[in-house]
């Protein structure tokens, strides 16, 4: 159990919805076979961590869940991923809707060379979500909020994005993401640029978002997976080898080449 919980909201967490759906998903780089077979249901209001060593297909599945492989010329998708029911791969699906609903922080904090303002109100503005300024206000603010640094930036919203430390500007990008009200928020490593203390910060945040979004994180760090998350996905050689309770995963792992991951024999 990591260190957020109480037991009565572990116990809660086996009834939650499952969220996204994945079946036989397989993903190529023109001949190379990077993600096998890989089938998984990840629950809503839950964080859901992806481990393994470089190059094991945690990030590259990750991509797929907001369909940012598409944007690699000689990347095929293979399998069905389903959003609430909905196949994310159909062609009458627009990527661009999709990943308002499936936002994306990167390991790179990489705000736009905008205004702390202008970096919150770009995916409200092309997505048409406010009628007017105070709107648009509101919307900002709320996501500025959520991203745990309206405090340290309120007065001075119209400063550069890029001017702000590495840890504020991760939590500029959260809240940038936030700001197009998500269902699911992929965070791609998101610490692994960050000292302690910034980390420390992101981390007690992601643990507030899963109130509101299913969360999955794809992080090097198992000690990050174990404080963060509630369920965790061990993925080996483009497998997904194991999947379950976090606490289950890194306590009485079922696989040999998991428990061979958690203990540092293969890395």
């Amino acid at each position: 159990m990591n260190m957020y919980d109480s037991p009565e909201r572990e116990a809660k967490l086996d009834q939650k919805a499952t969220k996204i759906s994945a079946r036989n998903v397989q993903v190529y780089y023109g001949e190379t076979h990077a993600l096998k077979d890989v089938s998984v249901d990840i629950q809503d209001k839950t964080v859901t961590a992806f481990i393994g060593p470089s190059g094991c297909g945690k990030s590259t599945f990750l991509r797929c869940i907001n369909r940012m492989n598409d944007t690699i010329d000689s990347c095929r998708v293979e399998g069905t991923i389903l959003l609430e029911g909905e196949d994310i791969y159909d062609r009458r699906v627009d990527p661009v809707q999709l990943r308002a609903k499936v936002g994306m922080v990167f390991q790179k904090p990489n705000p736009f060379p905008k205004s702390i303002y202008d970096n919150v109100a770009y995916g409200p503005r092309i997505h048409g979500l406010a009628r007017n300024k105070a709107e648009l206000d509101d919307i900002v603010e709320r996501a500025l909020r959520r991203g745990a640094i309206w405090n340290e930036v309120k007065d001075r919203l119209q400063s550069p994005g890029t001017g702000l430390s590495g840890g504020q500007q991760q939590r500029l990008c959260i809240a940038r993401a936030v700001a197009t009200e998500p269902e699911v928020l992929l965070m791609d490593e998101p610490c692994s640029a960050l000292d302690p203390i910034a980390t420390a910060q992101v981390e007690e945040l992601i643990d507030e978002l899963r109130q509101d979004y299913s969360v999955v994180i794809v992080t090097h760090s198992m000690q990050q997976a174990a404080r963060v998350s509630q369920k965790t996905a061990f993925f080996h050689l483009g497998n997904l080898v194991e999947f379950g309770d976090t606490d289950q995963i890194f306590t009485r792992p079922q696989d040999s080449r998991t428990e061979s991951y958690i203990t540092g024999r293969i890395g």
